[in-house]
């Protein structure tokens, strides 16, 4: 069995998703180091690894045999990074040029894109409660 037209538009969402992202990372370090909380040490290598291991999963999700292990750590980076979305939002003067309801609409859309992470890298015919 092959995934659904749908699976794949989602993987593509995903992939582009993370391979930007992971570029901008490295393009840009000081606008992701600035949404990093306060207390949280380390800003510029925390951006610079999590831009590693968005490329890594990008990459990752590309490759069949690779394709859950980077799903799998893609829902782990999305989960580590919603505490700088949080910050965003609950300090958006700092952040003036974006509306702070799109700072919000980040919060549903991060859930959203772990969930196309799961659907879109799980083996075909996993699903739970199947029987054999």
């Amino acid at each position: 069995m092959s995934k659904t037209r749908w699976q794949r538009i989602g993987l593509a969402i995903v992939f582009g998703w993370f391979f930007l992202g992971g570029i901008a990372h490295f393009a840009w370090p000081e606008i992701f180091a600035s949404i990093i909380p306060p207390a949280l040490p380390l800003k510029t290598p925390a951006v610079l690894i999590t831009g590693a291991f968005e490329l890594l999963g990008a990459i990752g999700i590309l490759l069949p045999r690779y394709r859950r292990a980077a799903g799998i750590g893609l829902v782990v980076l999305a989960i580590c990074v919603t505490p700088a979305n949080v910050y965003m939002w609950w300090h958006a003067e700092h952040f003036a040029p974006i509306p702070s309801w799109l700072l919000l609409l980040r919060l549903p859309l991060q859930v959203l894109l772990i969930a196309c992470i799961i659907w879109t890298t799980q083996p075909v015919g996993s699903r739970r409660g199947r029987s054999s």
